[in-house]
């Protein structure tokens, strides 16, 4: 649930100019996160968001550049712990997980921003990603693969 709220963070932060906790909570309990101001300020620190002035002296939460390859590698790391097996259907990539994994790992491969994926919903131990194209399902097919291979 975390990586998903942190994710949801990311995403809020970058479409909306929040400048206070209390307007974090607020969206994040509007896009149903059921979170305390107290949970936003542990995920700001976790996430190590800093804020920025921006038009008329007003201020915004953003993410700092280096903190996209630390994101990055934590993405990684639920993939790898919740990946069972892959198969595509045309533009389709059905990806299996442990049990109570799924959503944690959508929400992961949503954060990777991979251009080639649509759109991921998630089950219990199921994923259906919507890919652009047969081409681009291959490619992300590879993408994971060669991440997979890395397991440490």
């Amino acid at each position: 649930m975390k990586i998903a709220r942190h994710t949801k963070i990311v995403e809020l932060i970058n479409k909306y100019h929040i400048e206070t906790q209390e307007e974090l909570a607020d969206k994040l309990n509007e896009s149903g996160f059921n979170v305390t101001q107290a949970t936003v300020s542990r995920d700001i620190r976790e996430l190590k968001l800093t804020k920025v002035a921006v038009d008329g002296g007003r201020q915004k939460y953003v993410v700092l550049q280096g903190q996209e390859s630390w994101m990055s590698d934590k993405y990684i790391r639920v993939l790898k712990d919740g990946f069972v097996s892959m198969n595509m259907a045309q533009n389709i990539l059905v990806i299996k997980t442990i049990s109570g994994m799924a959503m944690a790992v959508a929400a992961a491969l949503d954060a990777m921003q991979w251009s080639e994926i649509v759109g991921c919903i998630a089950g219990d131990d199921t994923i259906m990603c919507a890919i652009r194209s047969v081409e681009d399902t291959l490619t992300i097919m590879d993408k994971i693969s060669k991440i997979m291979a890395n397991r440490l």
